[in-house]
């Protein structure tokens, strides 16, 4: 039944109520004398009666029409109430506005019929009408007219803008072997791939040991292999497994063949396609994503400690001392490191270049991301780093100068390593400034615990 429907046959209650109180009234013996002289005999006052709910009735098929008109989205009115829709907010006067789930606004609609019907705000009568009603409800309020407001996805139309820095320092090592990678767009590098999303960028941080060969081999080879992947870019997460595979075969074939210097890199990336964020790990490098001022990490660190790794590496025949894999590397997971006896035999040792993968849906809430080595997390917590980088960008709006920041800051904490940071912003504005709200807790101290806390400010 339509919600003009509904509305009408609420009034209709009400006047039928009405005649029958007056009927009654004739019933209880009112003489025919008395009943002339304050309006008339019977034939008259239903004479009279007639004429003054005429207007009325002709009235309810335009009020019928407004109705519909308004409520045509399916919201059910019953008895001038909506009654089966929800919102966020509670009307109760007449001239309140009502927005619509069709995002159309309307008045609340008006009480319908005339006479005792219009006038009348008893709530005897109300609920009268309302039980009569094919749909009655447990409870009839009129100060509570609800809405139900369509859901919005937090991510609908949101596109990031990709705007990227880095930086990197030598540190307290006598020599650098990090490596990175920053494509803000990746197809001015890969033009034999067309793509079809934007934007598409690709970030990497890599932090090798025993030289930089290895470090600057996966920089230059892993974006290409995944690429060239047979599975880009209709299974991302399958592209990126082959092609660290690969990379890690290759770069073995190099120092065999003489062409590479023997050596092992951890290896983390960063694949922006659209609105996805790919994040692939092998080793101790991290990934800390700013979801509105809150760290979100996408990536592990692969140290030999971690129980996660030490049953895989004591299940592979390997071993952990002094938090060392076979107490030669620090690290449980790695691209190289061929040379090391015990470590890859064949591609089955407790050294493994399997990456850990994370897919993420970028939203309007993502505001930046940080990508570093161990020389960064070494003195920074994620949750530090990615408030000390945002109000640096809430000052100067530029990620290349907070990826300096971030390092020259380590090297004041006394980081001893190498120190590689990349800064990538998702929105070309800077973080917003937030506003906390107050949980209206109200905190007290007892007299006992100041006298004991004065008492200790005193000894000190």
């Amino acid at each position: 039944m339509a919600a003009g429907a509904e509305f009408s046959q609420g009034a209709g209650v009400v006047d039928v109520v009405t005649v029958k109180i007056k009927d009654k009234e004739l019933a209880n013996g009112v003489p025919e004398k008395d009943r002339e002289e304050n309006g008339g005999s019977k034939k008259e006052q239903q004479q009279q009666q007639q004429a003054d709910q005429a207007p009325s009735q002709q009235q309810r098929p335009q009020d019928e029409q407004d109705q519909k008109d308004v409520y045509s989205n399916g919201t059910s009115v019953s008895n001038g109430l909506i009654v089966n829709g929800t919102a966020n907010g509670t009307k109760n006067s007449d001239d309140v506005s009502l927005d619509s789930p069709n995002g159309r606004t309307a008045s609340k609609p008006p009480r319908p019929g005339g006479g005792l019907g219009r006038r009348c705000q008893s709530s005897a009568m109300l609920m009268t009408a309302a039980m009569d009603s094919p749909h009655a409800v447990s409870s009839v309020s009129l100060d509570r007219l609800q809405l139900k407001e369509p859901a919005v996805s937090r991510w609908s139309g949101f596109k990031p803008v990709i705007r990227s820095g880095g930086y990197a320092d030598i540190g307290g090592r006598m020599f650098m072997e990090d490596a990175h990678v920053r494509i803000d767009d990746i197809s001015e590098h890969v033009r034999s791939f067309e793509f079809n999303e934007w934007p598409r960028a690709f970030f990497g941080v890599f932090d090798g040991h025993g030289g930089q060969c290895a470090a600057e081999f996966v920089s230059n080879r892993l974006l290409r292999y995944i690429v060239e992947d047979a599975d880009f870019p209709r299974d991302v997460e399958s592209a990126v497994r082959q092609a660290f595979h690969r990379t890690d075969l290759e770069f073995d074939l190099e120092c065999g063949a003489g062409r590479a210097h023997p050596s092992g890199t951890t290896a983390l990336t960063a694949l922006v396609y659209g609105r996805t964020l790919f994040v692939a790990n092998v080793g101790d490098c991290r990934a800390v994503l700013c979801k509105r001022g809150r760290a979100v990490e996408l990536s592990r660190d692969h140290k030999p400690c971690c129980a996660f790794e030490r049953a895989r590496i004591e299940a592979l025949g390997g071993y952990v001392e002094d938090g060392y894999l076979n107490g030669l590397l620090a690290v449980a997971r790695a691209v190289g490191d061929w040379h090391l006896a015990g470590l890859k035999v064949q591609g089955c040792g407790p050294l493994i270049a399997e990456p850990e993968f994370r897919e993420e849906q970028l939203t309007s809430e993502d505001e930046f991301m940080i990508l570093g080595c161990d020389g960064l997390w070494d003195v920074f917590s994620s949750q530090n780093a990615v408030e000390f980088a945002r109000r640096n960008l809430q000052k100067h709006n530029d990620p290349e100068r907070c990826s300096q920041d971030l390092v020259q800051e380590a090297i004041k904490r006394s980081t001893c390593d190498n120190v590689s940071v990349l800064t990538v912003c998702f929105t070309p504005e800077p973080p917003p400034q937030l506003s906390w709200k107050s949980s209206g807790v109200r905190r007290s101290f007892s007299v006992d615990s100041l006298r004991t806390l004065q008492e200790s400010l005193d000894a000190c």
